[in-house]
């Protein structure tokens, strides 16, 4: 049987990306009881995985150091499956916590867009994001060819890392046209630390051709991915490679914050410029309240670590840094805003719901998201329809609105522990 462990905080901060480490360290440096959890085996996220080297963000070192040091209670290798005000249950690999808490952030981050197209669920086709993490959790691609693609800042940047171990990056098709990467250029001409970064990572890639308005349309193999087709201002030609790393943006993980009542407009949830939500005591930071980048996320972690903890004027003086930084977001959306020719990829067999093997053409029979669940299943495998679902918001103009406990799959003995009545969060009132 699992061992349970209850803790109570003055803050509970989920997410240990550079979000939520910065929200927890300035919550404790202003003297609150804090908790850190998050899913992954080290702090840092995607962006900060595996610490921080010399081409990372300068202050990633910065932040981690500062964590190491502080007396945050670092919970790793654990998931919040089940939350309600004043309480949260997280599973790991051998127990089960419980923790009360006065204030909560969410800095849950953000996941990778997945568009069908067919061929898109052979082997080695992979999110960007996800064959960099690969590589840096130790899979070697030294040697290996490897075409880029999709749309975003990130393309280049997995580029970059994928040139530094060895990989033969064959190209880099980039969706949007090049007009509107003029224009982004022009907006980051404002923001000199971002545009050198730009530049540093196009120079680290600069072996890859950048094509813009190029996109792949097909996928081919048998047991694993030979060849990609790519439609290069409208002209279909075929790479043969060993992997594709294809990533349309990045969708916030909203889970926990439509579990806990806060409201979500466009996909993102409404925050207070202290970065509180609609529910009193609950405050969220990072990709949830929308895509802007590693440094509008730091910003808004300090915001946030700070407001929970009562230290409101040194919150409000980080106010001014982050409304310059999000002006970066609106013409990052506009820049790299999906192509509706994306949307035509898919055919009738092409799966969309890879879990429980739904195709496009079946789901596209029904009217809304909840239509599609109930009739084909479409949604109700182990991802929660995290991938598909996003997928059918931009095919389908569907919206996912709903979110149930567990939040993700749990065992069995974790359900019994939250239904118990030693549950603390029974005891104050709550209900499962």
């Amino acid at each position: 049987m699992d061992s349970v462990v209850r803790q109570s905080f003055d803050v509970a901060v989920i997410g240990a990306g550079p979000a939520g480490i910065a929200a927890a360290v300035r919550a404790s440096e202003s003297g609150a009881r804090v908790a850190l959890i998050d899913d992954n085996p080290a702090p840092g996220g995607q962006i900060w995985r595996r610490g921080a080297s010399r081409w990372h963000h300068p202050e990633a070192g910065h932040w981690l150091d500062r964590l190491r040091k502080s007396s945050v209670t670092l919970m790793a290798g654990a998931r919040v499956f089940y939350a309600q005000n004043g309480a949260l249950e997280a599973e790991s690999d051998h127990s089960l916590s419980g923790i009360l808490y006065n204030k909560l952030i969410l800095a849950t981050g953000a996941r990778e867009l997945f568009l069908p197209f067919p061929g898109w669920t052979l082997p080695n086709v992979l999110g960007a994001g996800g064959l960099q993490a690969l590589v840096k959790s130790g899979l070697p691609v030294n040697g290996k060819r490897v075409v880029i693609a999709g749309t975003g800042p990130l393309l280049l940047a997995v580029a970059a890392y994928l040139s530094e171990q060895d990989a033969e990056v064959l190209c880099i098709c980039e969706q949007a046209p090049f007009s509107e990467l003029c224009g982004f250029a022009l907006t980051l001409a404002a923001f000199p630390q971002k545009l050198a970064e730009a530049v540093q990572l196009r120079f680290r890639s600069r072996r890859a051709p950048y094509l813009t308005s190029t996109w792949p349309v097909a996928a081919f193999g048998q047991d694993r991915l030979r060849s990609v087709q790519v439609s290069d201002h409208q002209c279909v030609r075929e790479i043969e490679c060993d992997y594709l790393a294809c990533g349309y943006h990045l969708v916030p993980n909203l889970e926990l914050a439509r579990a806990l009542g806060c409201r979500v407009t466009d996909g993102l949830v409404e925050v207070t410029e202290l970065q509180e939500t609609s529910e009193p005591g609950i405050y969220c930071a990072g990709e949830p309240t929308g895509i802007a980048g590693l440094d509008l996320a730091i910003v808004e972690g300090q915001i946030a670590g700070y407001a929970a903890s009562g230290g409101l004027p040194s919150a409000r003086r980080l106010l001014a840094t982050g409304a310059r930084y999000r002006k970066v977001v609106s013409a990052m959306k506009k820049a790299f805003a999906l192509r509706p020719e994306l949307a035509t990829l898919a055919k009738p067999d092409t799966l969309l719901c890879r879990c429980e093997d739904v195709s496009f053409g079946d789901a596209r029979k029904h009217s809304s998201w909840r239509a599609a669940k109930l009739h084909s299943r479409c949604g109700m495998g182990p991802c929660q329809g995290r991938v598909c679902g996003s997928a059918a918001e931009f095919l389908f103009g569907w919206t996912m609105d709903s979110s149930r406990p567990p939040i993700f799959p749990v065992r069995c003995s974790s359900l019994r522990a939250i239904s118990s009545p030693a549950n603390p969060a029974q005891r104050h009132g709550g209900s499962p």
